[in-house]
């Protein structure tokens, strides 16, 4: 039976420093946002948190919220630091982490700063995946790759959760072929309900073929949301910045409105197959960013699971 459920995450880092950040996570936990998201980029010109420390921190500061990264970039990380990353941070929030890998983006800058070669990102990936899944589930690990070599390696302790989850991201006939041989979950990114619908279609179909059938409910997808219409003083001003840096009219396919709007919205995604939502706000500053976080959490989030009906 499918679950419905939202979290909420930012594109950048919205705030004026450390204690705003610490407000909007406060809110979230106190008004009952299912989970927390964190992107994952290394340099650019816009501030954001490291992903991997910022989830860290928010399993200590908070008790019941679920988090997860949006989409790591498993072909920048060391899988190895990556799948330890992630069972210390399970372990110490007591099983409340959401993993989401990704390939990473191919116009990010940070492969060149990193100094990884980008032509190899996808078998750098698989191999990746492979191998932090294996450290979370064995004993010792022994692999032999094209990029990475382990002899007799092995993480403790383990992850709380028994199969920590591994959601996978992107939509390339790469990207389904990976979720469906690694995947418990896909996690889609900004795109619209004619966009996922044959995404999910195809990797329910390699999962099955690969005997590894993934759940119903373990479909998700990102959203941007703003509460309020077109002549919006904050859409008109960020419309266009969102244009430049995503190449695709971003603000024209966002959740705009009023609540019921903003549902009606999301309902069009329910019949796309879709069951987890991270909730992006299309906001000026930190103020706008809770105020918009706050709206959507008290009028629009009790909602969603009634969209199933």
């Amino acid at each position: 039976m499918r679950r419905l459920a939202a979290g909420v995450g930012t594109l950048d880092f919205p705030f004026t420093d450390g204690s705003g950040f610490w407000r909007w996570v406060d809110l979230c936990e106190a008004e009952g946002a299912d989970s927390l998201w964190q992107s994952d980029r290394m340099i650019g010109d816009k501030p954001v948190l490291e992903c991997m420390s910022a989830l860290a921190a928010i399993a200590g500061r908070t008790k019941r919220i679920k988090f997860g990264m949006n989409a790591l970039s498993a072909a920048m990380r060391d899988p190895v630091l990556a799948a330890k990353q992630c069972a210390t941070i399970d372990v110490l929030s007591e099983g409340r982490l959401l993993p989401v890998f990704g390939i990473g983006a191919g116009d990010s800058p940070s492969w060149q700063a990193l100094g990884l070669d980008f032509a190899g990102r996808g078998r750098r990936t698989d191999e990746a995946l492979q191998i932090i899944s294996r450290l979370w589930a064995g004993d010792s690990v022994d692999f032999a790759g094209a990029h990475f070599h382990l002899r007799g390696v092995a993480i403790r302790p383990k992850p709380v959760q028994r199969r920590l989850p591994m959601w996978i991201g992107g939509i390339s006939p790469a990207a389904i072929r990976r979720a469906a041989r690694f995947g418990t979950g896909w996690q889609g990114g900004l795109q619209t309900p004619q966009e996922v619908r044959p995404v999910i279609a195809a990797i329910a179909e390699a999962a099955r073929a690969a005997g590894r059938p993934i759940d119903e409910d373990h479909y998700g997808t990102t959203v941007l949301f703003r509460f309020g219409h077109s002549d919006n003083t904050a859409t008109q001003r960020l419309g266009p910045a969102l244009q430049t840096r995503f190449g695709r009219d971003l603000l024209g396919m966002a959740a705009r409105g009023d609540a019921s709007d903003i549902l009606g919205h999301l309902k069009a995604y329910v019949a796309a197959g879709i069951s987890k939502f991270v909730m992006i706000p299309i906001a000026v500053d930190e103020r706008d960013v809770l105020e918009q976080t706050a709206a959507f959490l008290k009028e629009v989030a009790p909602n969603i699971p009634g969209l199933i009906a």
